[in-house]
């Protein structure tokens, strides 16, 4: 057993990073699977922050296009803590040396995306929001010392008591590859999103749902699974993950075409370019299929700033052998952020005593069917902040005997083998995707059990495996079609919004037959 730890976040994105900074002077360990600031997802995001901090802007204002957005499903007190606190999560990085885009007068500079119904989302160097917040955040952790960062440890499962209460992980120490176990008090969930399931996404591959999966083996209730936006417009220029071209480029004028050079949003949407993610998606999907091509003209809106105005885009073009100052730009849909997760309260608590969940792992509430462009990264500070200030000052103590499941050690504690990966992503996209049904969810469901079933099934792989067949579960139970699923079979909305809840009964054994 290693060094007990009061309280251990899972994952060094911007959601366990931020968390970790806020619960000073109160020690607590990090565990990270790469080496800090790399891997993740938190430091890909481009569009920003979104806040209501411009002089025409308020919380009320951000907080009727985020309950509009999530299509009947976002808890509105979850939303009014995200947008209440907004101004102050900005202000908060900014202290912390986030260089937020400024205009001369030294306010925010600030931006549109789909659905908001006034300039507030906060952009760092462009296009960098999230690369220019880790490395903040990454050097105020190195500089903090109630932190203590153990990199490279993937963690494997939770450790449970007779009770089910979480006393600590079951983890591999990589450079060893070692299994070991590790004693807390508190856990925190930031293990981030899923989009490594899918064949076509703007994760990072190694973004496999792995947080997911451990809490619903340790019986917590994971909420709205089948909820995975695809971003309408990565670069399709056959890239694993896919470059994104960031929203923003939509909110500052650039137009989805077809290979002919006709704008059709307004075919599919009264917002046009600036629709919900959904319904873009769709759209874009649908021109594709129907052979006309999609892509994102930023040759007038944007054009000569480009290189300076979004560098992460224009770099991936350029590689790509594409200038976007003068050629539209070919995209598609990609799986890019889960909006369901492990089910929270306001403060974190997930159900299962001594484990909380914090960023794309966790459902707050906040997102329901579609989140609202820009949300996410706000999600992370505001409700990371929130869990801090919970556990500052809380009595705490780590359960006795608390043991990882007995099935675990059957399984070789290694990633998932990257041909059986290959056949799980291309089961998700084609079968749980952006357009589903009960045949094809039925084989996707297939697919994901005869891999469970193969010799060389891995800790990694199994982990993997369990989270998205969440997801298929969770779409099959949704007969109907809202937000960012979309069941070809079902494609009414029904009246009554509702939630899928999906739980195991915490004994770490394999999920089987969702109710």
């Amino acid at each position: 057993m290693a060094k007990p730890s009061d309280i251990l976040i899972i994952g060094a994105g911007i959601a366990g990073l931020y968390t970790a900074l806020k619960l000073a002077p109160r020690p607590v360990t990090v565990l990270t699977a790469r080496p800090l600031g790399e891997g993740g997802s938190s430091a890909w995001a481009q569009g920003g922050l979104a806040a209501a901090v411009g002089p025409d802007d308020t919380p009320n204002l951000h907080f009727a296009d985020t309950m509009e957005a999530g299509a009947g499903l976002v808890d509105p007190a979850a939303a009014r803590v995200l947008v209440d606190g907004g101004p102050a999560a900005v202000e908060d990085l900014a202290r912390l040396g986030v260089p937020f885009d400024r205009a001369a007068d030294g306010s925010f500079r600030l931006g549109r995306e789909a659905a908001h119904c006034r300039d507030r989302i906060v952009h760092a160097t462009g296009d960098q929001a999230g690369a220019a917040i880790m490395r903040a955040l990454v050097k105020a952790a190195r500089a903090a010392g109630h932190i203590a960062l153990r990199e490279r440890i993937v963690v494997e499962d939770l450790l449970l008591d007779q009770e089910g209460r979480v006393g600590g992980v079951l983890a591999v120490d990589i450079a060893r590859s070692e299994r070991m176990e590790i004693a807390a008090a508190e856990i925190v969930l930031a293990t981030g999103g899923l989009g490594g399931l899918y064949a076509v996404t703007t994760n990072p591959v190694q973004a496999q749902g792995h947080g997911l999966a451990i809490a619903a083996r340790a019986g917590a209730v994971v909420r709205d699974p089948e909820f995975v936006q695809f971003h309408p417009t990565a670069l399709d220029i056959g890239a694993d993950p896919a470059p994104l071209a960031t929203e923003a480029l939509r909110g500052a004028g650039a137009r989805l075409v077809d290979r002919q050079g006709r704008a059709f949003m307004t075919d599919y949407h009264r917002a046009g370019d600036l629709a919900p993610r959904d319904v873009v998606a769709r759209a874009v999907e649908a021109e594709r299929k129907a052979g006309r091509g999609a892509f994102l003209d930023a040759r007038e809106a944007v054009g000569a700033a480009f290189p300076e105005a979004f560098p992460t885009v224009f770099a991936a073009c350029r590689k790509a052998g594409i200038d976007p100052r003068t050629t539209p730009m070919p995209v598609a849909p990609a799986a890019h952020y889960h909006m369901g997760g492990v089910k929270t309260d306001l403060d974190g608590r997930t159900g299962v005593e001594g484990l909380r969940a914090v960023g794309e792992v966790a459902s707050t509430g906040v997102h329901g069917a579609n989140r609202l462009a820009s949300n996410s990264l706000l999600e992370a500070i505001v409700f990371g902040g929130r869990i801090a200030d919970d556990l500052r000052e809380a009595d705490l103590r780590a359960p006795r005997r608390a043991a990882a499941p007995a099935d675990r050690f059957a399984l070789a504690p290694k990633p998932a083998p990257a041909a059986a990966l290959g056949v799980l992503r291309a089961a998700m996209a084609e079968g749980c995707a952006l357009i589903r049904s009960k045949q094809s969810l039925a084989r996707a469901i297939e697919t994901i059990r005869r891999l469970d079933e193969a010799a060389e099934t891995t800790s990694g792989l199994k982990n993997a495996l369990i989270a998205a067949e969440l997801i298929a579960q969770g779409a099959l139970m949704r007969e109907e079609s809202r937000g960012a699923h979309f069941r070809e079979d079902f494609p009414q909305t029904e009246k009554e919004p509702f939630h899928t809840e999906i739980a195991a009964d915490g004994s770490g054994a394999d999920l089987g037959e969702t109710p």
